[in-house]
């Protein structure tokens, strides 16, 4: 299956990406955002969209901002945290605490 053209733009005020194909809505991955930080909550793709990659193409977009931007990433999202973990050239931006609490 090939990937149908699909547009990724960041929508600041609804905080999330939204992924489109012909205009159309295919999925999103919302977010919340400091001046150091993007934790990304949570990721959907509309059903009939599932398996055409139009969620491998939304992570790439926002986390390649997220490089732009000079963002941390913090992932919470399943879907975010799995593909940061495939694709291992993502895992730098993954933020990582200074300090651990421990018992």
């Amino acid at each position: 299956m090939s990937t149908p053209d699909v547009t990724v733009t960041d929508v600041p005020d609804a905080r999330r990406y939204e992924a489109r194909i012909g205009g159309e809505l295919a999925g999103m991955a919302t977010y919340m955002r400091t001046p150091d930080m993007i934790v990304f909550v949570h990721t959907e793709v509309e059903s009939a969209c599932e398996g055409h990659g139009v969620g491998s193409v939304l992570a790439r977009t926002a986390l390649d901002e997220a490089r732009e931007l000079g963002l941390r990433v913090v992932a919470i999202c399943p879907f975010i945290d799995g593909w940061m973990q495939r694709h291992p050239e993502y895992e730098d931006l993954r933020f990582e605490p200074a300090s651990r609490v421990a018992d």
